[in-house]
Order: C-alpha cells, then structure tokens, then sequence
C-alpha cells in the first residue's frame, strides 16, 4: 500500500478524525432542564464555591489539549498550525482508543514564547492536563518550564518525554536480551534536539553513565556553539571528553539511538561498534541507517520508528496511559518518578520466554500495555505526593 495515497484519499473521506458527541439525552423537557437552563445553575454556583469542583461536575477531569504551534511537525518541520492539524487529531484518536482520554486539538498560529504560554495559561481551566506536541526546539523547553510552574495540573511535552520513555523501555529490553547491565552501556545519541537531550537525561536518570551527545558538527563539547539546553547536556555527559564526528563517537560504543535525520549512518559506523550491538534509529521517514543495513553490519537489536518494521519504538505505547494514570489521581504533575514507572511497565510487558531480537517491545495497540503504564503511573504519583485523589 501507498500509505501517503491512501491516507490523503482517507483524509478527505473522513473529514476529521474526532467528532464531540454528547454524553447525557436531551431529547425531554426534564432531561433538557437538567443538564441545561435552569438546573445547570446549581452546579455553575457550586463551583464558584470551590473551582476544584470542577473536576468532579464537569468532563474537566478527563479532558486534554493537544497543543502545537506547527513549527516540528513531524519529519516535516515547520509546516504552520493548520498543516499540523491532521497529526494532532491523529493524536487525539489515539489517546481516546488507548487511554480513554478525551483529547482536543488546539493549533496556536504563533511562535512567541510569552504568546504560547500566556494561552495556554489562559485556557488551563478547562482541563484536566496539557501534552504539548511538535513544537521546536528551544522554544519548547522555557514553554514546557513555565508551564509546569505555573500550572497546577500535568504537563507533558510528548516529543521529549514520550520518545525518552518508550526510547528507554526499549534500551532495557535490549540491554537484557544481549545480556549487558544498563550501567555499563556505552550510549551514542545523534539528535540534540529536544528529543535527544531528553532521552539523555532519562537515562542518566537511568543509571547509564556514558553517554555522548552529538548534533550535525559531531559530537557535543564545551567549545561547541549551541543552545543553552545543548550546553548543559555537554557538561553532564561524554565523561571522557572525546572529540570528532559521530563515526568517532560510534567506534567501541553498545547502543546507538538516533533521533536525528536520514542516513547519516553507515555499515562501517555500525560494524565499529561493540558487540552486541543496539541500533535504534527512530528518524522518520526514512532512519538513520535502515534496519537491513544495521543487522547486515553486526547489530544484534535493530529498532526504528516505522510500524512497517519490527521493535517500532513509538510515543503511543507512552502518552494515553500516562495521562490516564495521572488523570485518575488528578495528578498535579507529570514527574521523573512517573516517567520511570511507565519505561518500565512498558518494559515488563515483553515476559522473558517472548523475548528476542524482534520482540523487544509490546505492539502499539496491546491494551494491557496501555493499562500497565496507567496503573504504573497512578501508583508512582501517590508514592511520591503529587496524586490528589
């Protein structure tokens, strides 16, 4: 199938992947008077009362945005708002038909900072979390940051979090199935992106110790011009400060993950690498190095971002459960603690005997994963104080 023909073909049949349809009959004058004019007046005044109401008497408690500013669609880049659209309700669908969570799609027609997050300031009222999503890098950093301080409900930047969680759920698969310790992995990430730099610093979190960053000049150091975000991650990674391309960076190195761009990656990178090694390249369309290359080369795990391909390393298998957790115990946050318990959850659903080279994670539509990381989720917010119910 031409999935680009097919889909456009599909696109315009649908006309829209999500519909609102409501959840109460109207169709009595009693039935009408109670969830309209005049009974809704009692529950309006209750929640003047206490706006923490409005959790328990509306659909608030469920309820989350799809946020972007069109500016890191995809593989596309900045394609505008309007031509994010079909991505985010893409999203939407995903998060009702694995999470239960009723998602909307809200597209900002700007790129300034101060713009972005005074909206969705303004509009937090009216949900129960916010997943931020294809917004560009750096920008979406201070957004995600201010938010989270100024927000008292979850907020989620999916194209960082999600990809380190599900990124990371993997890696202890593949770690176990070639029988090495995730301490004493020696990691590769090409992309310093905001994915990139976020599933960095998962891992440290992780326990892996070294990790080498790199971006289009190669490798990321202190001597490098970058990004403030870039900078940071380049004191607290490449313990042994070594310098060069990514061909450098690769040689002796047991994991490669790319979140970058097309073919940046060759046979003799690959074959330089320790053995057993793992190869995710996560870069879509088309990946760093394809899968038959990579195994062609040596790797022992070859992961991508296609669902064409086996061990599709994929933000759904994170963000419906993840919300449905936090949602459910109306979460004030989305913490590391709970970014670990789904990694792992997500993790814990390949049982040993399942186990092998081409089965490193649950597929995306397995509903007891999705159930797992929710449970998972719920669990690490009470432990650790942000659960509120």
């Amino acid at each position: 199938m031409n999935y680009r023909e097919e889909s456009l073909k599909k696109h315009a049949e649908w006309r829209g992947k999500i519909e609102v349809i409501p959840r109460v009959e109207v169709d009595t004058r009693e039935k009408l008077s109670l969830a309209y004019t005049p009974g809704v007046a009692e529950p309006c005044l209750a929640i003047q009362r206490d706006p923490e109401k409005s959790f328990t008497l509306t659909r608030r408690w469920n309820t989350v945005p799809v946020i972007t500013d069109g500016t890191a669609i995809l593989g596309l880049g900045d394609i505008g708002p309007e031509a994010g659209m079909p991505v985010m309700e893409g999203k939407c669908a995903l998060f009702k038909a694995f999470g239960n969570v009723d998602a909307i799609p809200l597209c900002i027609r700007s790129k300034d900072t101060d713009e972005i997050v005074r909206t969705i300031e303004l509009l937090a009222g009216s949900f129960g979390g916010i997943n931020l999503e294809d917004i560009s890098a750096p920008r979406c950093f201070e957004i995600e940051r201010r938010l989270k301080e100024d927000l008292d409900i979850p907020v989620f930047h999916d194209d960082q979090h999600g990809t380190a969680v599900v990124v990371s759920a993997a890696l202890l698969n593949a770690a176990r199935l070639v029988g090495k310790e995730i301490a004493a992995l020696s990691v590769v990430i090409n992309g310093a992106g905001a994915a990139g730099i976020s599933i960095a610093k998962f891992l440290l979190r992780l326990g892996v110790k070294e990790i080498v960053l790199c971006d289009r000049a190669g490798i990321l150091t202190d001597t490098t011009a970058m990004s403030d975000a870039q900078r940071e991650m380049a004191k607290i990674t490449n313990p042994r400060r070594i310098n060069g391309s990514l061909a450098d960076a690769m040689r002796g190195a047991d994991v490669f993950i790319g979140v970058s761009g097309p073919n940046c990656v060759t046979k003799d990178m690959v074959r330089s690498m320790a053995e057993g090694a793992i190869v995710f390249a996560c870069a879509n369309p088309v990946p760093e190095i394809s899968r038959e290359d990579a195994i062609g080369a040596g790797a022992a795990v070859v992961g991508t971002g296609s669902s064409e391909k086996p061990n599709q390393i994929n933000n759904v298998l994170v963000f419906p459960g993840l919300f449905r957790g936090a949602l459910d115990v109306r979460a004030s946050d989305i913490n590391y603690e709970m970014m670990i318990a789904a990694s792992r959850a997500i993790a814990s659903c390949v049982k040993e005997e399942e186990l092998t080279a081409d089965y490193i994670l649950p597929y995306a539509y397995d509903p007891k994963a999705h159930a797992a990381v929710a449970q998972a989720v719920a669990e690490a917010a009470r432990k650790t104080g942000v659960a509120r119910v």
